[in-house]
């Protein structure tokens, strides 16, 4: 869940302001996942005008989102904040996708690969039998890049070369969620 941290400046934050910002915010969970540790910082404030300004950060590890709107009703200057930010997260997804295609043509030759597996893996239910050995390249990239690779290639784990320590490492997906790295020595 992404917790909302809430700041008025000449304004009391309601519990109606309140409750909108953090229904909002969470919508944005779909996007990550693991949203747990993330924290939307959010800042609102009143002019002699009553106008409103409404502020939201998202700091995280690789990225940081930020939107602001100013409008006469601060509950619709959530709801275009909250747009700006959706598009903000698919476009830094895009761009990710694009660079990681771009920089592995071989995702290809890795679904096949799986769905060669899942086949034979049907085909083959009474007992251990390999009956096809594939080959492939391990390119040079961080725990992080690897995760993200495994992500979208749909995959439970990944077998890469780590950059910093040069040596054959595996990440996977645990069962509550979180990833793990096994390196080899």
């Amino acid at each position: 869940m992404i917790r909302c941290e809430i700041r008025g400046e000449n304004i009391e934050v309601t519990d109606a302001i309140r409750t909108h910002i953090e229904d909002k915010v969470s919508k944005l969970e779909r996007y990550f996942n693991d949203a747990l540790n993330t924290h939307a910082h959010v800042n609102i404030k009143t002019y002699n005008n009553k106008k409103g300004k409404v502020e939201i950060t998202i700091p995280m590890k690789n990225l940081t989102l930020r939107a602001e709107e100013s409008h006469d009703d601060l509950y619709a200057a959530v709801d275009l904040i909250v747009d700006k930010l959706e598009r903000q997260i698919r476009k830094h997804k895009t761009k990710i996708n694009r660079k990681f295609r771009e920089k592995n043509p071989e995702i290809e030759m890795f679904r096949a690969i799986e769905n060669e597996r899942a086949e034979e893996e049907e085909q083959n239910d009474e007992g251990i039998e390999i009956v096809r050995t594939k080959e492939f390249t391990l390119k040079p990239m961080d725990s992080e890049e690897a995760v993200l690779q495994m992500n979208m290639l749909g995959h439970d784990f990944f077998v890469f070369n780590d950059r910093y320590t040069e040596g054959t490492s595996i990440v996977y997906r645990r069962r509550d969620g979180k990833y793990a790295v096994i390196e080899t020595s």
